[in-house]
């Protein structure tokens, strides 16, 4: 089995969908409660970041804490998820993005007055594609260069959990209003399902971030001798 956040990962496919179910599910709620609707306003990178750190603690000795399409590609690249495990990874990530935003909207924010959560939701028009591109590969690459070394290199580090979410805290704070501060394809998902993404625009977020997860196996590659 995968040795992952330090711990050696026993439990079964399915169950390690559960988990990867869960954490995303709470991930992409939080992400479209404080942020796409507005009820937490400038303090959504925090509760963002949180949501993510005591996720990952919850269940990274189960399924690892992925919680990202992009992170699971680039943990399958680097050889520490299975090809078994991928479709099991991937189907629950995306299914709990979409998800998300059902019970966000239809459960949690039901019957609540527009301009208490911020107004209705709008369709995001982006200044700049390069911006986009720029924002979501570089953070990508730093959440998933910062998972490899904290988490998968780290046997026994305790921190692990808080350095992955104050990574996704800092680039929300920094990129969010440039490029949303997805650096998730689940996330990317509930963002289109929620009508703030346009689908013709997904493509500045999915293409980004898988390359940007990608990259940063390869730099860690370059960084750590083979021989480590």
């Amino acid at each position: 089995m995968p040795v992952f956040y330090g711990r050696d990962m026993t439990s079964n496919n399915v169950g390690k969908g559960i988990a990867e179910f869960v954490g995303t599910f709470f991930l992409a709620l939080t992400i479209f409660i404080a942020a796409v609707s507005g009820m937490a306003g400038n303090f959504a990178p925090i509760a963002i970041g949180i949501t993510l750190m005591v996720m990952i603690y919850a269940v990274g000795h189960v399924s690892g804490a992925h919680f990202n399409p992009a992170v699971t590609l680039g943990l399958f690249v680097k050889g520490d998820c299975s090809k078994d495990e991928l479709p099991y990874y991937l189907a629950a990530q995306i299914i709990a993005g979409i998800l998300a935003f059902f019970v966000g909207s239809e459960l949690v924010l039901n019957g609540l007055s527009p301009e208490l959560i911020g107004g209705e939701i709008t369709e995001i028009e982006f200044e700049s594609t390069v911006s986009v591109l720029a924002a979501e590969l570089l953070w990508t690459f730093a959440l998933m260069f910062v998972i490899i070394n904290v988490a998968t290199e780290q046997s026994g580090n305790q921190f692990y959990g808080a350095a992955i979410g104050f990574t996704v805290m800092a680039g929300a704070f920094t990129v969010g209003s440039i490029s949303l501060g997805s650096f998730n394809p689940a996330v990317t998902t509930m963002l289109i399902t929620s009508g703030k993404l346009a689908i013709a625009d997904c493509w500045m977020h999915f293409v980004p971030q898988i390359a940007g997860a990608v990259a940063a196996v390869y730099a860690h590659k370059m960084m750590i001798p083979t021989d480590e």
